[in-house]
């Protein structure tokens, strides 16, 4: 296993074009914590410069990767966020931003354990499961989509019945 650590939005940017961060989930999230490590540099004194500043890196966190949706709608939801707060001081815009991108992260946990709930009500109590796509924790905000299924199953009791070697 290899950490990486994206230390302002530059880094974010870099990580999902060169799919560091891979699975829709945790591009979305990993764009909100970018755009709101990256407003922390933003040197502005009034909402105006604030803003149009915050536009320019959301701008280039979008063309990070140009068809991921889950990346464009976080990025969308962190600029409303900023347009929901005009004439604000940009250090409460700042904070906002933070918890903003915590809610995301937040969110995307809780409905990753709602698939997981829903999904392993269909496992049987033993089962041999596969999936082929990456759809685990390192792919979303930490718990999982389809492997969440799994995860929640295992959780429930359920055992594995196959012997996978």
């Amino acid at each position: 296993m290899e950490w990486v650590v994206c230390k302002d939005d530059k880094g974010v940017i870099r990580a999902i074009q060169d799919m560091v961060i891979r699975g829709a989930p945790a591009i979305g999230v990993a764009a909100a914590m970018g755009l709101a490590m990256g407003s922390e540099a933003i040197r502005a004194n009034t909402y105006d410069a604030f803003e149009r500043r915050f536009r320019e890196m959301a701008g280039r966190m979008a063309k990070a990767r140009p068809t991921a949706v889950n990346l464009r709608w976080a990025v969308e939801r962190m600029i409303l966020l900023v347009e929901r707060m005009p004439g604000r001081d940009p250090e409460e815009i700042r904070i906002a931003l933070r918890e903003e991108s915590e809610r995301i992260l937040a969110e995307d946990i809780e409905i990753n354990r709602k698939i997981g709930e829903h999904g392993q009500r269909i496992v049987p109590k033993r089962a041999t499961l596969l999936t082929h796509c990456n759809a685990g924790s390192l792919a979303t905000g930490g718990y999982g989509t389809a492997l969440g299924v799994i995860r929640a199953a295992h959780e429930a009791g359920k055992k594995n019945q196959g012997d996978c070697r």
